[in-house]
């Protein structure tokens, strides 16, 4: 893998609304979307996996979120 395209899956993952930090040490990285937890970035399993990038991703809403 190119040290480019790890930056583009870097990003792609923190630029989706289904991904999420879960504070889990073993498994730190989560997608609501297809329902896992992960060591890496969801989008980097899935390409692995598949071949294909995620067919989930869907971006963040532009605004601010409020944090309650």
């Amino acid at each position: 893998m190119s040290r480019g395209m790890h930056v583009n899956h870097f990003v792609h993952c923190f630029l989706c609304r289904h991904f999420y930090i879960t504070h889990d040490r073993d498994f730190p990285y989560g997608c609501r979307a297809m329902g896992f937890k992960s060591k890496r970035l969801p989008c980097m399993e899935v390409e692995e996996s598949s071949g294909m990038d995620c067919a989930y991703y869907s971006p963040k809403d532009g605004g601010t979120q409020d944090r309650k």
